[in-house]
């Protein structure tokens, strides 16, 4: 059980560092134009998409650091906690722009980060 829950933190710690990263240093318009997965954007200002970059790499250092170092190992818990409130948001606005096709990414995401909190707690 450890190792699938350290295998799902670090899958999932690589994808918020990368999607989150993004999201920081790239510009919303260009987020906006790459894509149908990049639309949801235009819901937010530039300064809620920047938010949402740094809470999404906040949470990825969270999932690993803390148990790998030792320190505080409680934030593990806590960051799964923050993503699944984040990523039901993500869901939410997909929903409410019918693009149901990635609520569903978005709930497998959910399930993910659940599961790592329901883990480590």
């Amino acid at each position: 059980m450890n190792v699938a829950l350290w295998i799902v933190a670090g899958l999932l710690a690589a994808a918020y560092l990368a999607g989150g990263g993004y999201k920081v240093i790239t510009p919303k318009e260009r987020i906006a134009a790459a894509g149908a997965a990049g639309r949801w954007v235009e819901d937010f200002g530039t300064g809620g998409v920047k938010a949402i970059g740094v809470l999404e790499v906040l949470a990825a250092v969270g999932l690993v650091l803390p148990a790998a170092l030792g320190i505080a190992p409680v934030l593990v818990p806590l960051a799964a906690l923050g993503l699944v409130l984040l990523m039901t948001g993500a869901a939410l606005t997909r929903a409410r722009r019918h693009e149901y096709r990635l609520v569903a990414v978005d709930l497998v995401y959910v399930a993910l980060a659940a599961f790592v909190a329901w883990g480590r707690f």
